[in-house]
């Protein structure tokens, strides 16, 4: 493909902010796209997709959004609830897909996604993006190199106080372990491999809080503790919540039985990390002063289409964070452990002697 990438932005609202000049900086640099068409069910933000981003036309009705032939590819970034219904739709009508996390609220669902996206004219790319940074894949190298020995403990951690607006993150299908967790779920699974069962805790902390300027009672769990087993003795944790109202710890930790490496802020916005290798006995600290976005899913997307690939992630990889998520949930109601089926091959990055293959290089800019 070389022309650019026609788009359709269905979702225009606080995600977009992120997506939209992500998209235009890509059009300035080297992958052509151009969004044609904006879509939100809130009639209110018309404006916001005319006026403020620029987008030529808008229309509250996504099913408009795949019927039009002028439209290449959707990045869906509605609530997390309508995700599955419109990526179903997305691919059946042969568009290419991104869509935020997750793909899908319901299990049974997402696995019918993962089998169309097989098929599908158009190629699916699910958020989050996490494993695309280089702080990700310079300490994937070193887990892979054996640096750390072999990987025995890993801790992810990621939650604060909880949102102010939108109601829908305290009802069910809402949640912290959704919304947040799915980063280090990601990450984690991404560098020590599929998860074989979950234990988890789970419970609503905060019964009652302020959202939209009027009290609301939770209805969905907002305080979790997720153990993961990957099997061979090797146990990785984690901690999110609308619950946490500071901490200064690493966001991922993984602990081997010759080192330790753990990563500088949190996966979602990295910064670099620091290894511990028995050996040399000293902490390396390898910074990272530039910016990754956690929107770049977008730009291996839309390289993806040009270049007729497909994209580094897999919706076998979002489908298995997905089955932990809901097992997680399940598993702090029923106090079970519970076992995971779904597997999927975590993205290598070892193209070469320590050389990142081009269309995996997501350097800043």
């Amino acid at each position: 493909m070389t022309e650019a990438v026609r788009v359709a932005v269905i979702g225009v609202g606080s995600v977009a902010r992120m997506y939209i000049p992500h998209l235009r900086r890509l059009a300035i640099e080297d992958l052509p796209n151009e969004i044609v068409l904006a879509c939100d069910a809130n009639e209110g933000r018309r404006d916001m997709a005319l006026s403020h981003y620029g987008i030529p036309e808008f229309t509250t009705d996504y099913r408009e959004v795949l019927a039009r032939t002028d439209i290449d590819a959707v990045v869906i970034l509605t609530a997390m609830q309508s995700h599955g219904e419109i990526t179903r739709a997305a691919l059946a009508a042969g568009k290419h897909v991104l869509v935020e996390k997750p793909m899908s609220m319901d299990l049974a669902e997402a696995a019918l996604i993962v089998e169309q996206a097989k098929t599908a004219p158009g190629i699916l790319v699910c958020a989050p993006h996490v494993t695309l940074s280089r702080t990700y894949q310079d300490m994937w190298r070193a887990i892979d190199a054996g640096r750390i020995g072999r990987p025995v403990s890993a801790r992810g951690m990621y939650g604060w106080s909880g949102p102010t607006w939108g109601p829908w993150f305290y009802e069910p299908g809402g949640g912290p372990m959704y919304d947040l967790g799915v980063y280090n779920v990601t990450t984690l699974t991404g560098l020590l491999g599929p998860a074989r069962r979950v234990t988890a805790m789970a419970g609503i902390a905060i019964p009652e809080r302020i959202v939209d300027n009027r009290k609301i009672t939770v209805q969905t769990e907002d305080n979790f503790q997720l153990l993961l087993d990957f099997g061979q003795q090797c146990f990785g944790v984690v901690t999110t919540g609308f619950t946490l109202q500071k901490y200064k710890v690493p966001g991922i930790e993984i602990y081997g039985t010759e080192g330790t490496i753990q990563m500088f802020g949190e996966d979602w916005d990295p910064h670099g990390y620091e290894l511990w290798e028995n050996d040399k006995g000293y902490w390396a600290v390898h910074e990272d002063r530039g910016h990754w976005p956690w929107t770049d899913g977008i730009r291996d997307f839309i390289a993806a289409i040009i270049e007729g690939r497909k994209p580094v992630n897999s919706p076998e990889h979002a489908y298995h964070v997905l089955e932990i998520m809901v097992k997680c949930a399940e598993s702090g109601r029923t106090g079970q452990t519970l076992p995971i089926t779904s597997t999927f091959t975590p993205p290598r990055f070892d193209i070469g002697a320590g050389r990142v293959a081009p269309h995996l290089d997501h350097a800043p800019t």
